[in-house]
C-alpha cells in the first residue's frame, strides 16, 4: 500500500513540474481577455452589430488557413488576414487592431500547442519576448496616433524578398557546424514587434526569418517565436483597445474560430516536418508574400 502511495506522490510531483510558468501566464492572460471578449460579443449582439452571413464563414476559413500556415511555418497570419481586411475597405489601423485582437486567441492556443509538442527554446524565448512586447506596444501607439503603417511596407517587403532567398540558399547548402547567433535577438524582436503593430503583420517574417538565417533550429525557432507572439500581440492589442476600442466584432470572431481550430494542427506539423523542408517552405513563403505586397504597391 505504501508503495502505491509513493508512486502516486512521484506522479503528482511530475505533473506539478510539467506545468511551466509560461503556460500559467498564458492561461491567466487568456482568461482575462476571454471575459472581456464575451462581454463585447454580448453587447454587439444586443445592439444588432453581429452579421452571420456567408462572409462570416469566409472569415472562419481565412482564419483557419492563415493560422495553419502560421503555426507550421512561424509566419503569415497577420499578413494574410490584414490583406483580406484591407481588400474589404477597412482602414489600416482598424484592420491591424482587428487582426491583433483575434491573434490573442490564436497565438495563445498555438503557443500552448508548441509547448506541448516541445517546440520551445526557453533561453531564446526570454531573449525575444520582453523587447518584442516593448516594440509592439510602441508600434501600436504610433499607428493609433502618429503614423500611417503603409509608409514602411515597401522597404520591409523588398528586404524580406532577399532574406527569403537567403533562407532557401541556406537550406540547400551543406550544413556547417557553427553555433547559432543570439547576440542581436532582443534587438531583432524589438524591431519585429514594432513593425508588426505598425504594419498589421511582420513579427513572424522578420523574427523567424532572421533567426533561421543565423542558424537556429527551424522547429524550435518556429515554436518559440509563435509562443512569444502571444505576449507581443496581447500588449499591442491592449493599446489598440484603449485608443481605438474594438470594432468589426463579427470579423474578429470569425478569424478567432478558424484560427483556434487550426493552431494545434500547425504546431503538430512543425514538430514533424524535416528541418530542411521547413526552411525552404519558410523562405518560399516570405518571397511570395513580400513579392505580392511589392507588386500590389506598384500597381496602385
Amino acid at each position: 500500500m505504501s508503495e502505491k502511495v509513493q508512486v502516486l506522490d512521484v506522479q503528482l510531483e511530475k505533473s506539478k513540474k510539467s506545468i511551466s510558468p509560461i503556460v500559467l501566464i498564458i492561461l491567466v492572460l487568456k482568461g482575462a481577455i476571454l471575459f472581456y471578449f464575451a462581454y463585447l460579443l454580448k453587447e454587439a449582439y444586443i445592439q444588432g452589430e453581429m452579421h452571420f452571413d456567408y462572409t462570416f464563414l469566409f472569415f472562419i476559413v481565412a482564419g483557419f488557413v492563415a493560422q495553419l500556415i502560421d503555426g507550421a511555418l512561424g509566419m503569415a497570419y497577420g499578413v494574410s488576414c490584414t490583406t483580406l481586411l484591407l481588400s474589404l475597405g477597412i482602414s489600416p489601423k482598424l484592420a491591424s487592431a482587428s487582426v491583433h485582437t483575434s491573434e490573442i486567441f490564436t497565438t495563445g492556443v498555438s503557443g500552448l500547442s508548441h509547448i506541448r509538442f516541445k517546440n520551445l527554446d526557453k533561453k531564446l524565448f526570454v531573449r525575444i519576448v520582453f523587447t518584442g512586447v516593448l516594440g509592439a506596444t510602441l508600434g501600436a501607439y504610433i499607428l493609433s496616433d502618429v503614423l500611417d503603417g503603409s509608409t514602411l511596407k515597401p522597404l520591409i517587403s523588398v528586404y524580406l524578398i532577399f532574406l527569403g532567398g537567403y533562407l532557401i540558399y541556406k537550406a540547400l547548402r551543406k550544413k556547417d557546424k557553427h553555433k547559432p547567433k543570439t547576440k542581436y535577438a532582443p534587438l531583432l524582436a524589438l524591431f519585429g514587434g514594432l513593425l508588426d503593430a505598425i504594419g498589421g503583420g511582420g513579427w513572424g517574417p522578420i523574427v523567424t526569418s532572421n533567426l533561421l538565417s543565423q542558424g537556429h533550429n527551424p522547429r524550435k525557432t518556429i515554436g518559440t517565436v509563435n509562443t512569444a507572439e502571444f505576449f507581443v500581440t496581447y500588449f499591442a492589442t491592449a493599446v489598440f483597445i484603449f485608443l481605438l476600442g474594438v470594432q468589426h466584432i463579427d470579423i474578429v470572431l470569425g478569424l478567432v474560430l478558424g484560427g483556434v481550430l487550426a493552431a494545434p494542427i500547425g504546431a503538430y506539423v512543425a514538430s514533424k516536418v524535416n528541418s530542411k523542408i521547413l526552411l525552404i517552405l519558410v523562405g518560399a513563403l516570405v518571397i511570395i508574400t513580400s513579392s505580392v505586397n511589392v507588386i500590389s504597391l506598384l500597381i496602385k
